[in-house]
């Protein structure tokens, strides 16, 4: 399918497992997933592979916070999230394989820091944004970079912080969000060739790691600490997204 080394397959193996665990349980962790399956897979190919992954990762969230989700939350920002996957797909077409992989670098560190600075600020103790340009602005901001580099998790993880949403609410609306939105994309990621049926057997083939990372990630949310588990696996994304850009 695709000519992989030994330490290629064991990346995909792992991203498999860190898809499953980031849909159910810890959102953040899905930003780690991004470069490092840039790093062992062409950028292009890399994205339609991530998507088949990232789909098959929303039927297990999907299915067990299914009475959980906001959906309030989702529907405000889906029309701002489609125009944004239009405008990535537009994009797209003429995006080289050399110039995605810095691109994708250079959004997750983007992400990363407006996250960063988000907390940094205070979200506990900020306000919680009600003008309507908030969720037309982070929509669209999803909308283009997880076409472009599946690589919204951040832009969520930014909107649902300033929601102030209770744990298990959190994930649910966003497991529900990026369920739609990645079906969405399935048309744009098929035009523009990158799903194929090599992909789609990869995918596959990672179906049984993403399953026991979505099991994995039900049992830690409750466990481990949230706050310092993100910090670790933004600090390991930043490098990742480093080591793409350079």
């Amino acid at each position: 399918m695709f000519d992989l080394s030994g330490t290629g397959w064991l990346v995909v193996g792992l991203c498999g497992v860190l898809v499953g665990v980031s849909k159910t349980g810890l959102p953040g962790l899905g930003i780690l997933v991004v470069p490092l399956m840039a790093m062992v897979l062409p950028a292009r190919d890399s994205t339609g592979i991530l998507l088949g992954m990232l789909i098959l990762g929303d039927l297990f969230a999907a299915g067990y916070y299914r009475r959980i989700a906001e959906w309030k939350h989702v529907l405000r920002l889906l029309p701002a999230a489609f125009a944004g996957i239009v405008a990535g797909w537009l994009a797209m077409r003429h995006v080289t394989d050399a110039q995605l992989q810095p691109m994708i670098g250079g959004i997750v560190l983007v992400m990363l820091a407006v996250h960063y600075g988000r907390l940094r600020l205070g979200s506990e103790d900020a306000p919680i944004p009600s003008h309507p340009l908030f969720a037309v602005v982070l929509g669209f901001a999803a909308g283009v970079t997880t076409m472009m580099a599946n690589a919204a998790g951040p832009v969520m993880v930014i909107y649902l912080l300033a929601m102030r949403l209770p744990k298990l609410a959190f994930v649910g609306t966003s497991a529900w969000f990026f369920f739609v939105v990645n079906w969405l994309k399935v048309p744009f990621s098929a035009k523009l060739a990158l799903i194929s049926a090599a992909s789609i057997k990869l995918n596959l083939l990672t179906l049984p790691l993403i399953a026991l990372g979505a099991v994995l990630g039900i049992v830690v949310l409750r466990r481990i600490p949230q706050k310092a588990f993100n910090t670790v696996i933004q600090l390991l994304a930043a490098a990742a997204a480093l080591k793409l850009l350079f």
